[in-house]
């Protein structure tokens, strides 16, 4: 395993980085899950720049990306992505995950970021394969974790998540 790819379980609002990783909703104002945890600990400032990139642009495609500033959050930024729905796996949904990843890596390259935290991206009420998710997670995370970045955070809020990117990680 990278030594840049640090392994947690707990509260993704209370971990320092520079850019924390968002698994929003396409209306990017907040909702249940990470998301509405995140908008609750960051403030209103988070919701305000979401608001006002949904007025330029009307919310975030699944599969893409988006960064604002991360209020109350120990973060510089926020980076909202929105990860796919699942629907059995026919219908694109390890490619659309695939892009969210590789969206927020261009985003972290765009700002310069050192360090940045991940949840599990849509694999709560979005219903994707958490096993499926983690090896999609990681492997992302394997090729874009460049030499400018010094440190990667999976962030894992349940014990189940935890379990499953211990078992890939040791692997490696």
């Amino acid at each position: 395993m990278s030594d840049k790819i640090k392994l947690l379980q707990g509260d993704i609002t209370k971990i320092a980085a520079e850019a924390i990783v968002n698994a929003a909703n396409s209306s990017l104002l907040g909702g249940g899950g990470v998301d509405g945890a995140i908008h609750r600990a960051g403030g209103k400032t988070i919701l305000a720049e979401c608001q006002a990139i949904r007025d330029r642009q009307g919310g975030c495609n699944e599969g893409d990306a988006v960064i604002t500033g991360a209020g109350n959050l120990p973060a510089r930024y926020v980076i909202h992505t929105v990860g796919p729905v699942w629907h059995g796996g026919q219908n694109g949904e390890p490619a659309v995950l695939r892009s969210a990843y590789h969206r927020c890596f261009d985003l972290t390259d765009q700002y310069a970021i050192k360090t940045l935290s991940f949840p599990n991206i849509s694999t709560g009420i979005y219903r994707f394969p958490k096993k499926l998710a983690a090896q999609i997670a990681v492997e992302v995370i394997l090729e874009r974790t460049s030499a400018d970045i010094e440190a990667v955070n999976i962030v894992c809020f349940e014990p189940e998540n935890y379990a499953i990117y211990r078992d890939l990680l040791d692997k490696l």
